[in-house]
């Protein structure tokens, strides 16, 4: 294995890690200005990899772009499929306690 390979793959884990908990959190709303193009970036850097003779930076980046994928599909302010303003409530303030 390469250091750089290494490298790469840390930072890849590092990032799955990272994304986890807004996968997970059904309240996360991220824009598919921002999900798409990461999900694309990731997936391409993951062909590239694999192409250098990379393949756990590959495999590292090729996971990150299907989490931002994922992202994309459940947590975007209108997820795939859904019809606008059905089943979440947008533009809603928080409600308080008090």
């Amino acid at each position: 294995m390469m250091w750089q390979d290494l490298v790469f793959t840390c930072g890849s884990i590092f990032s799955l890690f990272v994304l986890l908990p807004t996968l997970r959190d059904s309240m996360a709303h991220v824009p598919l200005g921002t999900s798409l193009p990461s999900a694309a970036i990731g997936l391409i850097y993951g062909t590239t990899f694999f192409t250098m003779g990379m393949p756990f930076s590959g495999m590292g980046a090729l996971v990150t772009g299907l989490m931002w994928s994922a992202i994309a599909a459940l947590r975007s302010p209108r997820p795939f499929g859904s019809a606008e303003g059905v089943g979440r409530q947008t533009g809603v303030a928080p409600q308080n306690a008090d």
